[in-house]
């Protein structure tokens, strides 16, 4: 890189340095993709009343909050290419736009083939929506403790919002499923200050050096193909309550029409994880062979309590567990695979690392589906779920601990 060019990038950057503002947009962007999943789980019993004499309509219902995911876990890496190549701002404020318009499409539609189509259209937009925001966190808050804060923070400002959009959804399910649709429509009020305050970051700016900058690198498969695989485990067992509590909590007894109640318990859970999240800020100078076993410990912890403690007591203890793991979950998964990419491939990697976080959401009713069906009932299958958590903390555990001794040695 030539003198003048580095020159003309340190001017750059001193002009265009990201505070609380921008971080507080792309948090609220990020927010998004969360409204797509939790906004209707507490109508979801009303929607499978209504439609249950739709053939397949015991999966189909379930799949208008998961479609999304699908969509997201296909087209992610297809935005991080979008984001690599052609930049990020825009593809941002274009998402959010649309998001708004096909969101609120069910106010309007009756038919569940035309909802699950729209809700199609809603997983490209999350898929892009997730993708930038992350990156540009990334590259907006290159120095490590304030990256690992921003990261820690887009947990807890995602199920700290998932808390309310659930309890929101819970009230306006009160006057039929149609209604908490219309909340879609706040990515517009997001959007415009997007428009004004955000930037299309250089790599310098970025946190690259002169010489890293403009190098043409490969994805590090090598690197980034086991924490992937976990990462899939890992949405899976983090969309397992969001999706499942309304379900468990009708199974004790209490009126599918008491979406009040409903939501107010799978808000409780929420706000835990955001605890949780809010925690890793504190704990991010741990290993990743530290945090990603103990959160995926407290999870099957948890999801085990919800199978061996009968009722709704069991269900809320057990939920307090898996909840804060799954807020230290989260962020320990992007920070041990997105947050050490160059800028180049920054936007690749953290749509491969999206798209397999919520290939696990969108497999999430399938498999509890599948286990419910072979187990008889829904709190036994999670409690198979929080089996295989504590198992694949200890994994991990062994895994990322031998993995550090070996890159101790090599250096010695």
């Amino acid at each position: 890189m030539s003198n003048a060019t580095a020159d003309r990038n340190r001017s750059v950057t001193d002009r265009r340095h990201a505070g609380v503002w921008q971080a507080v947009l792309l948090l609220a962007g990020s927010c998004m993709p969360v409204l797509g999943s939790v906004l209707i789980t507490p109508v979801l019993p009303q929607l499978s009343e209504h439609f249950a004499d739709v053939p397949g309509a015991e999966v189909l219902v379930p799949m208008i909050v998961a479609i999304p995911a699908l969509l997201i876990a296909i087209f992610a890496p297809f935005a991080g290419q979008i984001v690599d190549r052609l930049g990020r701002k825009w593809l941002l404020i274009g998402a959010m736009i649309a998001y708004a318009l096909v969101g609120t499409a069910p106010v309007w539609l009756s038919g569940l083939p035309e909802i699950l189509f729209s809700r199609v259209l809603v997983g490209l937009c999350e898929a892009a929506i997730m993708t930038v925001c992350t990156t540009l966190i990334v590259d907006y808050f290159h120095e490590e403790r304030q990256r690992n804060k921003y990261l820690g923070l887009q947990t807890v400002t995602t199920t700290l919002a998932a808390t309310a959009f659930i309890v929101l959804g819970g009230a306006l399910g009160v006057g039929g499923w149609h209604t908490p649709f219309w909340v879609y429509a706040v990515s517009i009020v997001i959007a415009i200050p997007m428009i004004f305050s955000l930037w299309e970051p250089t790599s310098v700016e970025a946190g690259d050096t002169p010489d890293e900058a403009g190098a043409k690198v490969k994805i590090p498969w090598r690197r980034i193909g086991v924490p992937l695989l976990v990462t899939l485990f890992g949405g899976f067992t983090f969309y397992v309550l969001l999706i499942e509590t309304s379900y468990l909590i009708v199974g004790t007894g209490i009126d599918a029409s008491d979406t009040a109640t409903i939501g107010i318990v799978a808000a409780g859970s929420s706000l835990i994880t955001a605890i949780g999240g809010l925690t890793f800020a504190r704990l991010a100078k741990l290993t990743p062979g530290r945090l990603l076993p103990l959160a995926f410990g407290l999870q099957g912890l948890g999801l085990i309590l919800i199978w061996v403690i009968p009722g709704l007591p069991g269900i809320v203890i057990g939920a307090i567990f898996a909840s804060f793991g799954s807020g230290l979950l989260l962020p320990s998964l992007l920070t041990w695979v997105v947050a050490t990419t160059l800028f180049e491939d920054r936007g690749r990697v953290t749509g491969w690392w999206t798209s397999a976080f919520f290939l696990g959401q969108f497999l999430t009713p399938i498999l509890i589906g599948v286990l419910t069906a072979g187990v008889g009932r829904l709190n036994i299958a999670v409690g198979i779920v929080g089996i295989a958590a504590a198992l694949l903390a200890v994994v991990v555990g062994l895994s990322l601990r031998r993995s550090a001794h070996t890159h101790a040695s090599v250096q010695r």
